[in-house]
């Protein structure tokens, strides 16, 4: 009786202190935030700023003085925005703030209300009564969110320069056959040297990215981690971290597999190939791209713990597209595995014979 008595206890103690925040929801727009400042779900003002560092930090400092609330009991929460959400990033490090990302379907389902056009000041409210009522839910950024977001701005421009590369190879191939030599040669000669310079600045991002990992023992464990796994290379790994942001924006694999679409569907939805196929619209696709080349690379491997659950479930007369989409699912759950209990992943092969994988200690 003694134990139940004194966890009850806790539990009324932390819920009396999680009472006791004030939250500020946020909308982060390119130019401009609209937030609203709630207080057990009472609204006590709304207003907006512009999206710069030091208007953000100025108006935040006056809107707490405004009330008497000191910098440990409020509470900033806001939608995952990209690299809109740098200036709010960078205020709540300076000013010591507590700082919560959402997922926006996580505010949207929460809402569950059918809104027409878009309306920033309702929806700064939502945000800041989503937060109020889902406290203990709540997952503040860490410390190494502006190493994160350097890394994720970094990431997304070597990938439009990539593409550029790609596009200008393939133009210039295309061309030889279609064209007279001299006038192939003056295109050839221009398209060349864009490209040089492309992979000039290509080689400069992959460096600067190389700095950040090195510099940083957070993200640089996250690597060797991912990397342990089989097929999971550097690209694969580096993707996985810009993407989760560095494994703090999904609670499990099921939501990051829901996210990219490619969490298994219901039995009346597989036998829709169509379905099977088809992503949501706004997925990035660009992580499902890499998670089968590496589910691919490991069908060909001559020996695999996955390798032969690909065999035997196509022996068992499962479609070699579902199985290949259980492999990718399987290498995301091994991959927040890793992550989660902070150690490197082995399988152990005896006799020919796959053994449960393990999960070594560093």
């Amino acid at each position: 009786m003694n134990v139940i008595k004194v966890s009850i206890n806790s539990v009324q103690l932390y819920f009396k202190v999680m009472d006791n925040y004030f939250v500020i929801g946020v909308v982060v727009s390119k130019n401009k935030l609209d937030y609203c400042l709630v207080f057990h779900d009472k609204v006590l003002k709304q207003g907006d700023t512009a999206n710069e560092t030091s208007v953000i930090m100025l108006n935040f400092n006056l809107l707490l003085r405004e009330f008497n609330v000191p910098n440990e009991q409020i509470i900033i929460c806001a939608e995952h925005s990209g690299q809109y959400n740098y200036p709010l990033i960078y205020s709540c490090e300076c000013s010591k703030y507590k700082l919560w990302l959402e997922n926006p379907n996580q505010i949207k389902f929460f809402c569950s209300g059918l809104q027409q056009g878009k309306n920033y000041k309702l929806n700064s409210k939502q945000i800041a009564v989503y937060a109020s009522n889902n406290l203990n839910k709540m997952h503040l950024c860490h410390q190494q969110v502006s190493e994160v977001e350097h890394l994720k701005q970094l990431y997304s421009e070597l990938e439009m320069l990539e593409i550029d590369c790609t596009k200008l190879h393939s133009k210039l191939v295309d061309q030889k056959n279609y064209m007279s030599e001299e006038v192939f040669n003056i295109n050839a000669g221009r398209l060349l040297n864009l490209m040089q310079g492309l992979e000039d600045a290509i080689k400069t991002i992959k460096s600067e990215i190389r700095c950040i990992f090195a510099d940083n023992p957070f993200l640089s464990v996250q690597m060797e981690l991912l990397t342990s796994i089989e097929s999971v290379d550097t690209d694969l790994a580096l993707k996985m971290i810009v993407e989760t942001d560095a494994f703090t924006r999904f609670d499990n694999c099921r939501q990051f597999c829901s996210h990219i679409g490619i969490a298994p569907l219901n039995k009346i939805l597989k036998t829709n190939e169509h379905l099977v196929n088809a992503g949501y619209p706004k997925n990035d696709k660009g992580i499902k791209t890499i998670l089968n080349q590496a589910a691919l690379s490991i069908i060909k491997e001559n020996d695999s713990e996955l390798k032969n659950y690909y065999i035997r479930k196509v022996k068992e007369g499962k479609d070699e597209k579902i199985v290949l989409n259980a492999i990718r699912v399987k290498l995301v759950a091994r991959m927040f595995a890793v992550i989660k209990n902070n150690q490197s992943y082995q399988h152990v092969l005896m006799k020919d014979r796959a053994v449960s994988p393990m999960l070594v200690s560093k």
